[in-house]
């Protein structure tokens, strides 16, 4: 067990290699109940205050549907990445990170009145998620069959609402799976339920490394309020149409990108036996081009791996400092394994 945000985290059950094999051939699950639920009941004020407040669009969304957004500063630094859900008649939810909760909603909380946007933190709610090709077939055991039904109905970035259970196609391990909320009261029996199923208990470990083999930022390493989405490959969150909207960090974005983005954010395989982590220099010869934001040991691949920020001219191949001594390595595009979805 770890201090993660404030809160007590399983590193691991016992093996986190065995951990991260089983939700990539199988399904695993993972309490992520630490993640901030925020609730906006009322739809009109809230969609002026996200359509604002985000760099998507979420005129994107409609019942059902959900959104990956950052959340931006005036000078276009990410302030967090978050989700956003479209839940009809009942309003919206957003899905924050647990670390950067206080000066998220101490962000969101003026500007929430200004546009008449009434919101609460959902204290009362829990999250389990459950991942991996088998993520859905575990569940027949454990969900009633309509409900199972509309689950396997929906798409990715989708949810199905019981009253009971919400029910996301979202995840962060590049896996098939889902998230579900639910009372906080109600979570442990469902989660000994998914364990009678065979679906196997995570923990932290496994959803770095499974994280950061399917190429998803982890905020506080590959992305933060010193960087834009531009420089964090994240440009494709950043909804620039319809021009007339203004959101939070716009100018700064448009800006750097008439300017021209000074950076590229990349993946790196190692050529050599070796641990790549945050914060390691990397070299085209002589000089010096970016820094690895997060890495480390591919299960999958066997081989380490890291996101690194690099100058843009950089090309398909580098050395990375590893405890004084360079390392060959590729450049390649992110995600490091192929995504099913």
């Amino acid at each position: 067990m770890v201090d993660f945000g404030g809160w007590d985290m399983p590193l691991h059950y016992g093996s986190q290699l065995m951990e991260h094999h089983q939700v990539r051939n199988a399904a695993g699950l993972f309490d992520v109940s630490h993640m901030t639920v925020v609730d906006f009941a009322d739809p009109a004020p809230t969609r002026a205050l996200l359509c604002y407040l985000l760099a998507n669009d979420i005129a994107r969304l409609y019942p059902g549907k959900a959104l990956y957004s950052c959340m931006l500063n005036e000078i276009g630094g990410v302030i967090d990445d978050l989700i956003v859900y479209d839940r009809g008649e009942a309003g919206y939810r957003l899905v924050l990170n647990a670390a950067t909760r206080d000066k998220d909603l101490a962000w969101i909380t003026p500007l929430a009145e200004r546009f008449g946007a009434v919101w609460r933190e959902r204290e009362d709610l829990a999250m389990l998620a459950v991942q991996g090709p088998q993520a859905l077939s575990r569940l027949e055991s454990v969900l009633d069959a309509a409900t199972l039904a509309a689950v396997r109905a929906s798409r990715r970035f989708h949810a199905v609402d019981t009253g009971a259970l919400f029910i996301a196609r979202t995840g962060y391990t590049g896996e098939d799976g889902v998230e579900i909320l639910l009372t906080a009261a109600n979570a442990p029996a469902l989660w000994d339920r998914l364990l009678e199923a065979g679906v196997a208990p995570c923990g932290l470990g496994a959803r770095d490394t499974l994280r950061l083999e399917a190429g998803m930022n982890l905020y506080g390493s590959d992305m933060d309020e010193t960087t834009t989405p531009l420089v964090s490959g994240l440009g494709w969150t950043v909804a620039w149409q319809p021009t007339e909207r203004e959101f939070i960090g716009r100018a700064a974005l448009d800006r750097q990108r008439i300017a021209g983005i000074p950076q590229i954010f990349v993946g790196l395989v190692l050529n050599e036996r070796g641990v790549l982590r945050g914060h390691q220099t990397v070299y085209d010869g002589d000089r010096e081009i970016g820094q690895t934001t997060s890495g480390t040991f591919s299960p999958t691949l066997e081989r380490g791996i890291a996101l690194a920020r690099l100058a843009a001219d950089a090309g398909d191949r580098c050395e990375v400092e590893v405890r004084g001594k360079r390392l060959s390595a590729l450049v390649v595009k992110p995600p490091f394994i192929p995504r099913p979805l």
